[in-house]
């Protein structure tokens, strides 16, 4: 299995380390195993920029057009601004790459957008509930999964579960909704959502404490419920230049699909440029 190269890499580097927290109510397929981020799934990504070959990062460029100029594409952002790249990788949810506008969107075949349009994301709202240091939350266990709210799927201490203790933050909890409840409530406000969330978990957690803050995440895609047919890891939309997609949505949505497409993409990359 590729993932498990990407495992022990991280295993070494202690960026990821077993999961030995108590988490009630998790199913175990055989042969499975589970491990954890301490630092936050970001810390994944840190690792492989701090690793790549001197790239320029560059954040929050909300692409909306992408035209082809010659031998190059023109990718235009939100503020107005473009630049030219020799090859682009999108990566983001299908749905947002169907919505780009400019030439990509004609240069799509029409097979390949009825297979685009074929891939399915659950839609879920996340809550997280922020403590003053010190703060104890009385349960025995980690994170648990919940199977008898219409509400509430998913609870975690995030701190607990990632076996992390500071004497300068307090903890977090985490609440992910259940895939109902988020369709249901999708077109809704964050403002409206939040209430409704926050009764469930009061309902489950009567005794928990005050928190000094609280955050509401929609959570638009989510999961991969139907991928991209075949499961090809990547798609090539243009040769020359070169344009492919990939993501969770050409494989599945756990650690080891985004590597598997990581690996798809960066094998076409490297025998076309």
């Amino acid at each position: 299995m590729a993932g498990a190269i990407f495992h022990d890499d991280l295993l070494a580097h202690g960026i990821l380390k077993p999961l030995h927290a108590v988490v009630e109510g998790m199913g175990m397929k055989d042969g499975s195993y589970n491990l954890v981020t301490p630092h936050g799934v970001s810390s994944i990504v840190k690792h492989y920029l701090k690793e790549s070959a001197g790239a320029d990062i560059y954040f929050e460029h909300h692409v909306t057009h992408i035209n082809l100029q010659g031998d190059k594409w023109e990718v235009y952002r939100k503020c107005g601004s473009s630049e030219a790249f020799d090859a682009v990788v999108l990566t983001m949810p299908v749905p947002q790459i169907l919505q780009i506008q400019g030439d990509i969107a004609k240069l799509i075949k029409e097979k390949q957008r009825q297979q685009l349009e074929t891939v399915i994301y659950s839609s879920r709202y996340a809550l997280g509930l922020f403590y003053e240091t010190g703060t104890q939350i009385d349960v025995p266990w980690a994170a648990k999964y919940i199977t008898d709210n219409p509400c509430i799927r998913f609870i975690s201490i995030d701190n607990k579960k990632r076996n992390v203790e500071s004497s300068d933050v307090g903890p977090s909890l985490v609440v992910h909704t259940s895939v109902p409840f988020g369709i249901n409530h999708l077109e809704e406000e964050k403002e409206t959502v939040q209430p409704l969330i926050l009764k469930e978990l009061y309902t489950i957690l009567p005794n928990l404490p005050k928190p000094i803050d609280i955050k509401c995440q929609k959570w638009r895609y989510s999961q991969v419920t139907e991928s991209f047919p075949g499961c090809p890891g990547q798609i090539t939309l243009h040769s020359k230049p070169l344009l492919l997609c990939g993501g969770d949505g050409f494989t599945h949505s756990n650690f080891d699909g985004c590597t598997e497409s990581a690996l798809r993409i960066a094998e076409m990359l490297s025998s076309q440029l």
